[in-house]
């Protein structure tokens, strides 16, 4: 599956006309913590992905890693309430398992909102696919290529 799923978003990152950055990092970059360490890099400059669920839909944060996101303010930001999303569902809506969901390359659109906060981190670094990998970007880039909406969502 992880094969698959790194393929996947390195074909939307190719589509969206974006260097393929991704880099595999046999440690792990499961959480922002190990992402950092693994790259070289201040946990903050991890655009982390968190999933919340609306309804059907996925509503996925891009979140600078040192940062908790308050759910409440993603509730307001897109306009519905949101519920935390277990790991079965996060993988069925969006193809990807949990600490490798990329902010793009999904099977089905989800809702998506970028933490303000990455705006004045440069570069920053975002799961690829699988816990294994990540892609190298700016968030200029990432709010390009995922048509985000840029919304205050830290705790």
């Amino acid at each position: 599956m992880s094969g698959s799923s790194v393929e996947r978003v390195r074909a939307a990152l190719l589509a969206a006309g974006h260097p393929d950055t991704i880099a595999a990092f046999a440690d792990g970059t499961r959480s922002a913590a190990d992402a950092a360490a693994a790259v070289g890099c201040a946990v903050a400059q991890i655009a982390k992905s968190i999933v919340f669920r609306a309804g059907a839909r996925a509503v996925l944060v891009v979140a600078s890693g040192a940062n908790r996101v308050d759910m409440a303010k993603v509730a307001a930001a897109i306009g519905q309430p949101v519920k935390r999303a277990d790991g079965a569902w996060v993988r069925d809506v969006t193809g990807f398992a949990i600490g490798g969901v990329s902010p793009l390359g999904h099977l089905a659109p989800p809702i998506l909102l970028l933490d303000r906060d990455l705006l004045a981190l440069d570069p920053v670094w975002a799961a690829a696919g699988s816990p294994q990998h990540v892609f190298r970007t700016t968030p200029a880039e990432l709010l390009r290529i995922t048509g985000a909406t840029v919304a205050e969502v830290r705790e």
